[in-house]
């Protein structure tokens, strides 16, 4: 048996769903532990597209079952529009198939409003660059007690009596801060009602079914959303999503004992990208940050939003590695460096007259850096064919060496192109 994390290491969109959706047909129960439906995980299988935000990747694989997790905040919406989605496809998406943790909390329609609103009062130095879904303030009533949890659906009472008492004060910043027209009660629960009652035969206990599956000897793989440095606490503050992304809230955000896991594998893209605001030290705004813009497809697989592009980052593969401690490396895009020409990698940062080795821990420290690079050299020849990792040129697996050797983590796996076939496993 092995229990599986899979966590980003950068700033997000680094590839979590193609590598879960690879290992998902090993095992029995994917479990997602964090984030909503600002994660876009994009998944390719036979030349068709799937684009997930709140269904687990290992969906795909027809015998894996699929847990959302307490640590998750979901979107009813969202998770039915996705599920009628998949059903039309042929994947199997009901009740008897995934099951929701009673203690998840639920996104409603006035954190959308107040997270939109936010936004818009905000100068625009000072906009985070939220994805505007709620995700924020379901997580603020979640950490002030006030939340609506998944299990509150089968009792039409207490969800009324919940979301009148959300208005009070969330009327008042309407209304007396952002100008806005106040929520009523009753449209609110209007809306809510019908999903409630179609979402009702999806509540479980995932603790239990975690049990079962360790107790039949079944594999379980977690499931993380956005990246590291996106981490509420570890990440590049203020500019993170709400909820911790690390390896260590795979524990707290499922239900289950630390001690339970296996193997955490660091999914890195073979490049650095970031969507919206915050600071990026290895930035490109020449032709190689134009080709892997270009050639990578980098547009927000949630937002849409053109996500800049860099050179690859060891001093934040570093500060991932210490903070999740992976057993492995599943690099992704590797294809994508394909006719770059010389390679830059940033192995350390010039600080305050000093040569540092990770990111400094002071806010907003990160955009007062100076990437320190080495360069090494490209390759034309197209990998998107190769079927083994002695197929690829002496300079790809040069530079996937170099990456093991700068962060100390051994790569197991190598993307060379956005389908699941296109994948070398080494080790």
């Amino acid at each position: 048996m092995s229990n599986i994390i899979i966590m980003g290491s950068q700033w997000g969109d680094e590839g979590k769903g193609k590598v879960v959706d690879l290992l998902g047909g090993e095992v029995g129960l994917v479990v997602r532990f964090q984030g909503g439906n600002n994660a876009g995980h994009t998944v390719v299988v036979g030349g068709e597209q799937f684009i997930l935000h709140l269904m687990p990747s290992g969906i795909l694989h027809p015998r894996a079952r699929c847990c959302i997790g307490n640590g998750v905040v979901l979107d009813p919406e969202v998770f039915c529009r996705e599920a009628d989605t998949l059903e039309a496809k042929g994947v199997a998406a009901g009740p008897g198939r995934i099951v929701i943790s009673k203690k998840t909390h639920v996104i409603m329609p006035y954190h959308k409003v107040i997270d939109a609103a936010r936004e818009e009062y905000k100068s625009k130095g000072e906009k985070i660059g939220t994805t505007g879904r709620g995700i924020g303030p379901c997580y603020e009533d979640k950490m002030a007690r006030v939340g609506i949890r998944a299990g509150d659906f089968t009792n039409p009472e207490l969800l009324k009596a919940k979301i009148e008492a959300a208005l009070v004060e969330k009327n008042a910043l309407f209304t007396g801060l952002y100008g806005r027209d106040p929520l009523s009660a009753e449209d609110v629960f209007a809306w809510i009602e019908p999903y409630a009652a179609r979402l009702a035969p999806y509540l479980g206990d995932v603790s239990s079914e975690m049990q079962r599956a360790m107790e039949n000897e079944e594999n379980i793989l977690f499931e993380g959303a956005q990246g590291t440095h996106l981490d509420i606490d570890h990440g590049t503050y203020p500019y993170v999503t709400s909820s911790n992304c690390v390896a260590g809230n795979a524990s707290a955000g499922a239900g289950i004992k630390p001690g339970a896991f296996d193997r955490i594998i660091a999914i890195v893209k073979a490049y650095t990208t970031r969507v919206g605001a915050g600071p990026f030290p290895t930035e490109l705004s020449d032709a190689a940050g134009e080709h892997l813009q270009s050639v990578g497809s980098e547009f927000g697989a949630t937002t849409g939003r053109k996500r800049r592009c860099g050179w690859l980052d060891i001093c934040v593969l570093r500060e991932s590695a210490r903070l999740n401690g992976p057993t492995e490396i599943a690099l992704t895009k590797l294809d994508v460096l394909t006719g770059v020409g010389e390679i830059k990698i940033c192995t350390a940062y010039e600080y305050n007259g000093e040569r540092i080795d990770y990111p400094p821990q002071e806010q907003n420290g990160m955009a007062y850096v100076t990437p320190v690079y080495e360069t090494m050299p490209g390759w034309t020849e197209d990998i998107t064919q190769c079927t083994s990792w002695v197929s690829l040129p002496g300079e790809a697996k040069d530079y996937v060496k170099r990456i093991e050797r700068l962060t100390g983590v051994p790569v197991s796996i190598v993307s060379v192109g956005p389908d699941r076939a296109q994948t070398l496993v080494r080790k």
